[in-house]
């Protein structure tokens, strides 16, 4: 199967055809590759150019690597993030605002995991949400996942006096609707948000926690939420995987 003669590195000779046959369905999502030695007496090929292959199937994103376990082929999850209806109040009143919208209509199951912690604000936050450096804020730190795929992180910060009067705000489980929900029982009532989108190279902490191949970037997301008196209320840092995420806007001609 190798063809020695064609120039082609017998390493993208072996991914090449792997590559095919994930693709053709031979070797459907989630499935085990052959172990090593098989794929050695398949191919005719020394174990480092198998190696080799795995190793350019995982930096592509085809594949991952589970540590005593073996290689898989890697689900094909896609998250639409649809931007126009995600923040609206009817989203939230449906419980269906923002990650758990885009799971209800990408049809995956989501899960969030979430740590809260406190500390001074830093001069980025302080400009974003107008306070003095050094002024507490409520951190809702979260990894949010689809099918079990970690696709999003997402950090939050909000003014400690704000989030002293919306206690939920405060706790892993904010309830139906949200922290939004929260912050809107609490007096705090929406009028707008105003998100930056970026793209850079991810950190290796964030390449870690989202399982990124290599040479995967991320986008970035930064929201900010204001009440109808203009006062900013949260800022929200958002890190998705590029290549598990679209992005759909729907904005009306008027």
């Amino acid at each position: 199967m190798i063809d020695r003669s064609s120039g082609v590195p017998a390493y993208r000779q072996v991914a090449a055809d792997l590559r095919e046959k994930i693709k053709s369905g031979n070797l459907s999502p989630g499935t085990q590759l052959p172990s090593e030695r098989e794929l050695v007496e398949s191919y005719g090929v020394s174990r480092v150019t198998v190696r080799d292959a795995v190793g350019l199937l995982r930096s592509e994103g085809v594949v991952t690597v589970e540590h005593g376990r073996g290689v898989f082929v890697r689900p094909p999850t896609t998250v639409q993030r649809l931007s126009r209806s995600r923040l609206s109040r009817a989203a939230r009143d449906a419980n269906q605002g923002m990650f758990l919208g885009d799971a209800a209509q990408g049809g995956f199951t989501p899960s969030v995991t979430v740590r809260i912690r406190f500390e001074p604000a830093d001069e980025a936050t302080a400009q974003s949400l107008e306070i003095e450096d050094g002024t507490e804020v409520t951190v809702r730190d979260r990894v949010m996942r689809a099918d079990g795929l970690p696709v999003q992180l997402a950090i939050s910060r909000l003014p400690r006096d704000v989030t002293r009067q919306a206690p939920a705000v405060e706790q892993v489980e904010t309830g139906q609707g949200g922290a939004y929900a929260r912050l809107e029982e609490a007096g705090f009532r929406l009028g707008h948000f105003n998100e930056t989108v970026t793209a850079r190279m991810p950190t290796p902490d964030e390449a870690s926690l989202l399982q990124l191949a290599s040479g995967v970037p991320v986008i970035v997301v930064t929201r900010i939420a204001y009440t109808v008196d203009g006062k900013p209320v949260e800022v929200n840092d958002m890190i998705l995987s590029a290549d598990r995420y679209e992005l759909s806007y729907d904005i009306p001609a008027e």
